[in-house]
This record gives C-alpha cells, sequence and structure tokens, in this order.
C-alpha cells in the first residue's frame, strides 16, 4: 500500500503555460508560490514556498484560459518525481501533478470592486460561462 495525496492553496507566481504533446494531449504548466506564517521568538516570521504544476486535459485548458500571475488557487493531486541522466548523472526533480484545480475569487480593490469570483471545481462562486471541474485519466 502507498499514499500519495497533496492539497495545497497558493499563487500564481507567473502566467500559466499551454502545450500539447506529440500525440496531442494538453498540459499545463503552473507555479504557485504559497505563504506560511508562525511565531518565532515572538515576532511573526513569513516563510515562501514555490511548486511546479502540471495539469492535464480539460482542466489544464481551463487553467490556461482563466488564470493569470496573481490568481489564487487550490490544487489537488499527488507529487511526481521525474527522473533524467546529465552529464553521467543522476538529476531529479518533485512537482505537482493536479487532479483538480479550484479557482479562488480575486481579492476586491479598496473601492469594494473586484472581478467576477470564478472557481473549478467548487460550488460557491461558479462563474456563469464556467465548465465543471473534469476527472481526467493519468494515464500519461
Amino acid at each position: 500500500m502507498s499514499l500519495n495525496s497533496v492539497n495545497i492553496m497558493g499563487n500564481l507566481t507567473r502566467d500559466p503555460e499551454l502545450k500539447y504533446t506529440p500525440a496531442g494531449k494538453s498540459v499545463c504548466s503552473l507555479s504557485i508560490a504559497n505563504n506560511r506564517v508562525f511565531t518565532k521568538n515572538g515576532e511573526k516570521v513569513q516563510e515562501v514556498s514555490y511548486f511546479d504544476v502540471e495539469v492535464w486535459g480539460v482542466v489544464g485548458e481551463n487553467c490556461a484560459k482563466y488564470l493569470t500571475k496573481g490568481s489564487g488557487i487550490i490544487v489537488e493531486g499527488r507529487l511526481k518525481q521525474d527522473r533524467w541522466e546529465k552529464d553521467g548523472k543522476t538529476q531529479s526533480r518533485v512537482r505537482i501533478s493536479a487532479n483538480n484545480v479550484h479557482f479562488l475569487a480575486k481579492k476586491r480593490d479598496d473601492a469594494g470592486t473586484g472581478s467576477q469570483p470564478i472557481s473549478q471545481g467548487s460550488d460557491a462562486g461558479v462563474a456563469e460561462n464556467m465548465p465543471p471541474a473534469e476527472s481526467i485519466a493519468w494515464d500519461e
């Protein structure tokens, strides 16, 4: 038995990048920043971690269509390790392979105005023109 599950909330550090495999499958690359605030020796400390995320199929296409740098998201997925050889040495990296992405409402400005919240995979604040979340078979 094994368990590999990740849930993380953060903001995009760059615009999504949509690509297609030679077989025609779509994959969207995201990079998110996750902030952790804690108290150390009576002072608030902020720790920022950065994560690469890959999102396949229709969900990835929706990410590319509706998200931009700074957008808030919640990612549900699993960790995936890639390994390769370079100059005779084994290299590796770990990224998140998303099963689902929830789009968070944009922050409102001081005047109380803001854009329509968009959500993927949640009932709260779903935009009327937003397609529903879909499950994707992860047979890469």
